[in-house]
């Protein structure tokens, strides 16, 4: 067993594993504040994976001497929750590069990534590349999202990594977790994962990107029953939560916004936002209502793997490096947002492309834990058992 610490959480945690809002029962607390419930994802599923008596956060806004000598006498190891932190416009905590400095102990890169902007080289500031040095000295291996990342950090210099993935995808620690399809016939239930905003820095074509998001909602909800399972954004937690007043600024923020209001709002979707919106600051909550969907499929990264990693179909819709890096990662069946068809269901949902997810997630699995094992992390994911020829479910 280990005492750990975390740098950059996302929420508190609970039942010593467990993940939630910081001020999930009261909130109009956050109302008016944005928190991407997908952090959380991330920071609850490392958790589950490792073994720990003891969990801290070591603080990084400002160098403490204390602090660190506290940490250095009393935890074996930080990590790094993972996340996006690999881009142009990343800004560390004051005190980031004198704390790494001055811890002893290992630091853990659980998972990060790159993000590449929509034109051009990704450039990273002269911080940005001491820093993620500093994390490559402090570590046998650092765990990246995919290719990409890797590709950026090697051309840093920086070449003890590992390709990973996320460990939102392992949070079940099953070595042998499969996606076999049932009938498409038999598909009912079926979660929409979520992103209206998006931002011409990371996006090509903003217009394409919005008016496709809108009719893949509206075709979605009227072949099942849908639920539009958003992550954190502020008016859609005033629509569901809200007081009168709030409710109507959240209708007139979304609807006098002018990308929204060209290629995004109309009435179907704003009859949608009124009687399917589904919102949670509790991690566990997203993992129930993923396991209640025959399907979940859409535009957020970590809800469609919340999806994957307990059995639930899913298909990604890419419309950045992030979330194509990730598609490639675990070979997930991915629809371009930007290509020259429109999104065809029966088109993706084909077991061949599911099984190359199926392999490819065991081989995942196998570099998750080696990745812990060569840093000397204690963790609670079992050795893969020899693989066997998998039997198909019965549609």
């Amino acid at each position: 067993m280990a005492n750990i610490l975390v740098m950059i959480p996302s929420g508190e945690v609970y039942d010593h594993d467990c993940v939630r809002w910081y001020s999930y029962q009261n909130i109009q607390r956050s109302i008016n504040h944005y928190h991407n419930i997908g952090d959380a994802f991330v920071y609850d599923s490392s958790l589950k994976l490792l073994t720990f008596d003891r969990l801290d956060v070591v603080e990084i806004r400002e160098f403490k001497q204390e602090v660190v000598d506290r940490a250095n006498a009393e935890y074996d190891y930080v990590f790094l929750r993972g996340s996006n932190y690999i881009h142009d416009h990343m800004t560390w905590p004051e005190g980031t590069e004198q704390v790494l400095s001055k811890l002893r102990i290992p630091v853990i890169a659980f998972g990060v990534g790159a993000q590449a902007p929509a034109t051009g080289k990704l450039t990273l500031s002269d911080e940005s590349k001491r820093i993620w040095q500093m994390f490559a000295d402090k570590s046998t291996t650092l765990g990246v999202r995919g290719t990409y990342t890797a590709e950026v950090l090697w051309d840093l210099g920086i070449k003890n990594v590992r390709i990973v993935g996320c460990p939102t995808a392992f949070r079940n620690r099953d070595p042998e977790l499969r996606i076999d399809l049932p009938s498409l016939d038999s598909v009912r239930n079926v979660g929409i994962t979520m992103r209206r905003e998006v931002s011409s820095h990371y996006s090509p074509d903003v217009k394409t990107y919005l008016t496709r998001h809108r009719d893949f909602v509206k075709d979605m909800s009227r072949r099942f029953d849908t639920v539009l399972m958003m992550q954190g954004e502020v008016e859609e937690k005033k629509l569901l939560w809200g007081t009168d007043e709030q409710k109507a600024e959240a209708w007139d923020e979304l609807h006098n916004n002018n990308w929204l209001k060209s290629w995004y709002f109309d009435e179907e979707l704003d009859e949608l936002y009124r009687s399917r919106l589904w919102y949670s600051d509790v991690v566990a909550d997203y993992e129930n209502i993923v396991r209640s969907k025959d399907l979940v499929l859409g535009y957020r990264l970590h809800g469609n793997l919340m999806a994957l990693s307990n059995g639930t179909p899913s298909v990604y819709f890419s419309y950045d490096s992030r979330t194509a890096e990730f598609a490639e990662t675990f070979a997930i069946p991915c629809y371009d947002v930007y290509s020259d068809k429109p999104f065809v269901l029966e088109e993706y949902w084909d077991q061949s492309l599911f099984e190359k997810f199926n392999r490819t997630f065991y081989q995942r699995y196998r570099d998750m834990r080696e990745f812990l094992d060569e840093n000397y992390i204690p963790h609670r994911m079992p050795s893969p058992t020899a693989r066997k020829t998998p039997q198909r479910k019965a549609a």
